[in-house]
């Protein structure tokens, strides 16, 4: 029997909406946990957990249906996680606030872009180049989680830091040029 569309798009109870609810629900023990403990294995653990978490109610909600619900909630909660974790690692002196501020911007102009695009029935479909910033955002924030890591390798997650921000930037500079040719046609 096929799970194709089991939820129509206003669902909102859906095993992948629950999924995501629990990484908003987890986020803020582990940024609690990182700010009190530092690099920990237990905090390595969790945020991967988070990562997979995120990969697998995605492949759920594709399975079983996607609703306007999950695509509200699920970006909401890869924000938390992302940028949750950015801030603890910043007042930790971990990461540096700059490039952290910058992806943040890009964030929020991009929410309210998408935003405002949705209101006139456009969507904006995530592009890879979006989906690598993610993945570098998600393994800087794991190597800064394994204990002793951060010490021997600063230049090298700074690179990366830079490097998200740098995929933040231009990723966000497509997405735009795609809202405006949605938009025009």
């Amino acid at each position: 029997m096929s799970t194709e569309s089991t939820f129509g798009p206003s669902a909102l109870a859906t095993p992948s909406n629950f999924i995501t609810l629990l990484r908003v629900i987890v986020t803020p023990i582990l940024m609690y946990s990182v700010s009190s403990h530092g690099s920990t294995w237990f905090a390595f653990g969790i945020w991967m957990v988070l990562a997979l978490t995120d990969k697998i109610d995605g492949t759920l909600a594709r399975r079983q249906g996607t609703t306007r619900s999950g695509a509200f909630l699920d970006p909401l909660a890869d924000k938390l996680m992302v940028f949750g974790l950015f801030a603890v690692l910043v007042v930790r002196d971990e990461i540096w606030w700059v490039p952290v501020l910058v992806m943040a911007v890009r964030e929020t102009w991009m929410s309210l872009y998408r935003s405002l695009l949705g209101r006139k029935g456009i969507s904006v479909p995530a592009r890879p180049l979006g989906k690598a910033k993610t993945l570098v955002q998600v393994v800087v924030i794991g190597l800064v989680l394994i204990p002793g890591v951060y010490g021997t390798a600063k230049v090298e997650i700074a690179v990366l830091v830079w490097l998200a921000t740098l995929l933040a930037l231009v990723s966000g500079y497509f997405y735009y040029a795609d809202g405006r040719v949605r938009d025009s046609g």
